[in-house]
Parts: structure tokens; sequence; C-alpha cells
């Protein structure tokens, strides 16, 4: 698909919902889009390569102002590659302190379940549990990411 692009049909181009789309116009990630005399948003191909670009990266998990990071080298290929290295460097560390984190909440849940014999809440260790952080295995459940 090529061309010029409504909201719309750049929203079914990319997998991106309407609003995302304008919010990340919003933020500044895409540039406003030049409007019809209509006042409909048109957009071209470059802005679709962008758009795709800032959605695999979200889906990859990186935060709003690293994509904004990564969008400024892709605009200057010149650069040297260390600067987008260590983004994702960083965004590898949160992931590994999120699956860290989960594995310790699936841990704990698979525990509870386990011990749970299916009797009367009353000694429903799943029950008891959630109502007593004493009896986790895990200190802290919050997640720090």
């Amino acid at each position: 698909m090529s061309g010029r692009f409504t909201i719309g049909r750049l929203s079914e181009a990319t997998g991106t919902k309407v609003q995302t789309i304008r919010y990340y116009e919003q933020i500044g990630l895409l540039p406003p889009a030049p409007r019809t005399e209509g006042n409909q948003r048109l957009y071209d191909d470059a802005v679709r390569r962008r758009l795709s670009f800032i959605r695999h990266a979200r889906q990859l998990g990186f935060p709003v102002e690293a994509v904004r990071e990564l969008l400024d080298l892709a605009d200057h290929p010149e650069r040297p590659c260390i600067h987008a290295d260590r983004i994702a460097r960083k965004q590898l560390k949160e992931i590994d302190g999120r699956v860290i984190h989960l594995t310790a909440l699936r841990n704990e849940l698979a525990r509870m379940i386990e011990q749970c014999t299916g009797d009367q809440i009353s000694r429903c260790r799943v029950i008891e549990v959630v109502s007593d952080h004493a009896l986790c295995l895990t200190a802290d459940h919050t997640s720090k990411h």
C-alpha cells in the first residue's frame, strides 16, 4: 500500500488505532499531518513507515521517550550506533527485571493453587495467602517496572 493515506487508511495499514495516531502527533512522534480542504488529515509513505517503526518499538516494550530517541537516531543515520545499543540494553535490563518479578509472582500463585485442597472457602489456601501476606514466600509483589 502506498501513496496518500487518510487517518483511517493509515490506521488499517499499520494496525494502529486512530486515537493512537492522533496521540503520537500530539506528542510530536509524528509530524502534524497536512489537511485537505475538507479538513481531513493526509499522510504519506514516510509517515506510514515512521508509524510502523513507532508501533514495533512499542511492541518491543520501549517507553515513549526511548522511542523518541530511537526516532531521532533513525533520522540521523550518520550517527554512531552505540546510542541505539545503549537504549536497547536499558530496555533489556527493564524486561529482565519484569521477568524476575513475574516469575516470582507465578511461583507464588502456583504454590497457593498447589496447596489448595478445593475444600471449603474457610480452609482455602488461596484465600488464606491472599488475606495474609506473611504466608507468601516472596516478600514484595509490587511491580517496580
